[in-house]
């Protein structure tokens, strides 16, 4: 007779759950992201319209993700709505990219910015240690490799985050709570101060309107809105800690819809006072928008400031990612389609301990080693694909599984979550044909887990594969 399993506990409430939405979705990007949405946008209109548009589709997607979370709130989100309403290898195929590629790139980013904002207030994180050159054959340029201590400083806030989680998901929960709480009181800080204590005009929003309308002006929209979409990226987080969220079928819609919502009105709020405490020349051609608007108001001595909510902002999203990012591998090593470590549950703690040291380790190579930009880029593609299967799969169950118990339904159904589908095959679309070769990488990245599911899938016992 085998031991009876042991299971992660709900220990997620609801504060901590909404703040593992906001806390993902505003990172580091509201404080950069606004200047290359005004350059590529040309107008204010455009930019608002973008920030608008992306909410909306956030806001539908949220509406989708919180109907499957309420219904099947179970430990790794998409895997597991993949698997029961599209069938166990579309949910192996996004479980295989996100837990090899996915999550321990964009750890390994997020810990990697961090570094670099904490070389500014620490000078001597940015210093080398050591300098490799390489030369490569047949007289091409040679490549400088250059190690510094922000490598290490990335390895060790992912270490970090990774040892709090590790100790408790109520633990992980509150410290994302109040680093939740420190990054939006620092971005309202920056607004408030930005509207009240500049010295800003309403003539800095011109041009409001684009010059003329017309294809270009569509264009210069989309580029606008692809930026907007990757800053709300992060919201369907929330769902991959579905099996310890407690009270899911209130909290998922509240966390995700309230969550969503909140974000949306932060963005354009932040939107508006850069473009009050800059002309919007100005605002189009900043690197670093919120250092600006800040210094605008404050001086130069208010670099420090903002160089530290951006460090409290990298924390709050590095803790999220590994707190929500270690339940994939660990469900799909609890069905057997996955390295056995990865299902291993701390019989104190009751925490996925061997996923998350196995996704901690994987992180914090590519951190050491510098590998996750390329990764990273590819799996945005990959996950805007998996996005609307998981909606598409949503459909399919109202269809196969009508008697499902669903505590909340999308509102607009199937208008709703139709045109999230429509919008997120349409951008998935858009970054094949600006980046082909990388788009068809990241293709093949996914299909090449057909190759390890089958290894996988036969070695795994009957009562362990999932249904």
């Amino acid at each position: 007779m085998s031991e009876k399993r042991i299971e992660l506990v709900r220990g997620l409430g609801r504060w901590a759950a909404m703040a593992i939405v906001v806390g993902t979705i505003i990172g580091t990007g509201i404080f950069l992201k606004p200047g290359e949405m005004a350059a590529v946008g040309g107008s204010v209109s455009v930019v608002y319209a973008a920030w608008i548009v992306g909410g909306v589709l956030t806001l539908f997607g949220a509406l989708s993700f919180a109907e499957l979370g309420a219904a099947m709130p179970e430990a790794g989100g998409q895997y597991a709505y993949l698997t029961r309403g599209l069938g166990p290898v579309w949910g192996f195929l996004f479980g295989w990219t996100h837990s090899t590629v996915g999550e321990s790139s964009s750890a390994a980013s997020i810990a990697a910015g961090f570094a670099r904002f904490s070389a500014f207030l620490v000078p001597a994180v940015g210093a080398p240690i050591f300098i490799w050159h390489i030369t490569p054959p047949f007289g091409h340029k040679p490549y400088e490799f250059v190690f510094t201590w922000a490598q290490p400083a990335a390895v060790a806030a992912i270490i970090l985050f990774t040892f709090i989680n590790y100790l408790g998901v109520r633990l992980g929960g509150q410290v994302q709570v109040a680093l939740t709480f420190l990054k939006i009181a620092a971005v309202l800080s920056i607004v408030a101060a930005g509207f009240w204590l500049g010295h800003g005009s309403s003539a800095h929003f011109h041009p409001f309107w684009p010059a003329h309308a017309g294809a270009g002006t569509l264009t210069s929209f989309l580029a606008a809105l692809a930026a907007a979409l990757w800053v709300y990226d992060g919201w369907e987080n929330l769902n991959r800690v579905g099996s310890e969220i407690q009270n899911p079928q209130k909290n998922f819609p509240i966390a995700l819809v309230g969550g969503t919502i909140f974000v949306a009105v932060v963005f354009l709020l932040f939107s508006g006072v850069c473009f009050y405490a800059l002309p919007f020349a100005s605002v189009a051609a900043s690197t670093h928008i919120a250092s600006d608007v800040v210094e605008s108001f404050a001086g130069h001595g208010a670099a420090f400031w903002i160089t530290l909510a951006m460090v409290i902002s990298a924390l709050g999203t590095l803790n999220s990612s590994v707190l929500s990012g270690a339940r994939v591998p660990y469900a799909m090593g609890r069905d057997g389609l996955f390295f056995r470590v990865t299902a291993i549950v701390h019989p104190k703690f009751r925490t996925p301990s061997g996923a998350l040291v196995f996704q901690g380790t994987l992180a914090s190579l590519m951190a050491l080693t510098g590998t996750f930009e390329e990764l990273t880029s590819l799996y945005i593609f990959a996950a805007w694909i998996f996005y609307a299967l998981s909606v598409v799969a949503m459909f399919r169950l109202r269809r196969t599984q009508p008697d499902m118990p669903r505590a909340f339904r999308t509102w607009g159904y199937p208008i709703v979550p139709g045109l999230f589908v429509v919008s997120a095959l349409a951008l998935t679309v858009n970054i094949w044909l600006e980046r082909p070769v990388r788009s068809s990488i990241g293709l093949l990245l996914i299909l090449s887990g057909l190759f390890f599911y089958r290894h996988w899938r036969a070695k795994a016992a009957p009562d362990s594969r999932p249904a």
